[in-house]
Parts: structure tokens; sequence; C-alpha cells
């Protein structure tokens, strides 16, 4: 397996991750970042799953699980907004709140990179995090990524507006 380190490793999305997915894409802490309103069904999962073997470039996005050596998901990091013309894709990432602080995030981000650079041949990747979200901050700016723009009051939460900072990462 390519995609691995000691400790964690990237797999492709399989059947059975469904209830893992379920408990990620309904935990309603982190829907403010990812502009969900409403809880997604076990069956829309399930269609995503089936649909989830597509070529990135077919689909343009990729959805990789983030696994423990001991092969346990503790979360997902996505590609999406992929243009090959252009050489470059979106990254997202989420860690299950219990195993988030334990190094999985920046090992999968890594190993994301090294995938975009070497095998996708991406000329950038890029990613947005809320302004208030220092874990992801350090994480993307541990990575190499700089700062680029901040889109002013861009989310809106319950406590008020959230900015948005853009963070782009050139190969």
């Amino acid at each position: 397996m390519f995609l691995k380190t000691d400790q964690t490793y990237l797999r492709a999305l399989e059947p059975t991750d469904l209830d893992f997915l379920y408990s990620l894409e309904n935990d309603t802490s982190v829907w403010h970042v990812g502009n969900t309103l409403m809880p997604c069904s076990k069956f829309v999962l399930e269609q995503y799953l089936e649909n989830a073997t597509l070529d990135i470039y077919t689909v343009k996005q990729l959805r990789l699980v983030i696994c423990t050596s001991d092969h346990t998901p503790v979360g997902a990091i996505d590609l999406f907004d992929f243009e090959p013309l252009h050489r470059r894709a979106g990254v997202g990432i989420l860690v299950a709140s219990e195993f988030r602080g334990k190094g999985y995030a920046s090992e999968a981000l890594q190993l994301l990179l090294h995938y975009c650079q070497q095998t996708l041949q991406l000329h950038q990747v890029y990613c947005s995090v809320t302004a208030t979200n220092m874990a992801s901050i350090n994480l993307f700016t541990k990575a190499g990524f700089t700062e680029i723009g901040t889109r002013r009051q861009w989310l809106r939460t319950l406590q008020g507006w959230d900015d948005v900072i853009e963070y782009q990462l050139l190969f």
C-alpha cells in the first residue's frame, strides 16, 4: 500500500464504511464548515458509495478513508473541484472528534499531498478554513500552505459571522 505511514493509511471507500460515513456526515458540530443544513440519510450515502469507485477524472472528486495501523477508520480526506487542465484541486479533511489531536490529520494530509504531486501531477492544491478553526489553520500552514486571502463574514453561524481564510500550496 503506497498511501501509508507507520501510524496511518488512506484507502478507498468500501460498502462497509456506511455507518462510519453516516456518523461523520451527521456530526452537527462541523456542519457550519461544509454548508450542511440537514442530516444525511443512509440511503443517500449508499448511493454515494455505489459511485465511489468512479475515476477522479470522471467525477472530479475523490474521498479516501483515513485509517489507523490497526484498520480503525478515523476520518476522511477529500479532493474536490479537480481540474485536470489546470492541474489543481481543493482539499478537505475531517477527523472524528474522538481521534483529533493524535496526528492522523497531519499524516493523512502528507500522504494525500504526495499522491497529488507524484501520481496526479497537480500543480497546486487549495483549501478554505474558518478563521476560528486554529487546528486546521495549524495543520495546513505546517504542511506548507500559504494564506492567500480572507473572505470576510463568509459563513453565518449561530454566534454571528465567521471569516474564511483561503490557503494554497504550489508544488
